[in-house]
């Protein structure tokens, strides 16, 4: 009986201390919003602040075919801020920003499926920062 007793009483705390773990490793940065598509859309409007972070990923059935174009827009006016991304090929990568605000993105793509995540970053979190 103190065998099977000590397994329970195992399965019932290890499962616990295992998610406290995950939480405290986990970063501080929220997730504002995340689009995905394989076409042409402008997305939802998200509201972030400063400073913040577009996580995207590009992939497709074919190597060189494949391309993505994404614009940032003021969404109110529609008002085109910049280009954010421009790239024929697969993979992804980051980009911060410095100056929050209520935004849309116009994504364009060519036979490719795409993933964009917009994270809300801390001062402190940016400063850790290396563009690639």
């Amino acid at each position: 009986m103190k065998v099977y007793m000590r397994q329970l009483i195992k399965l019932l705390f290890i499962p616990a201390a295992l998610l406290t773990t995950s939480f405290a490793t986990a970063t501080a940065a929220d997730r504002v919003a995340e689009f995905r598509g394989t076409g042409n859309t402008t997305t939802a409007i998200f509201r972030v602040e400063s400073p913040w972070v577009l996580d995207w990923r590009l992939d497709g059935d074919f190597d060189e075919l494949v391309a993505l174009e994404i614009t940032l827009l003021e969404a109110k006016s529609g008002k085109h801020v910049g280009r954010v991304l421009h790239t024929k090929r697969k993979g992804n990568g980051v980009k911060l920003f410095r100056s929050g605000g209520l935004y849309q993105l116009r994504v364009s793509s060519s036979l490719a499926r795409w993933t964009v995540k917009i994270d809300q970053l801390t001062r402190e979190e940016a400063e850790l920062y290396t563009p690639r």
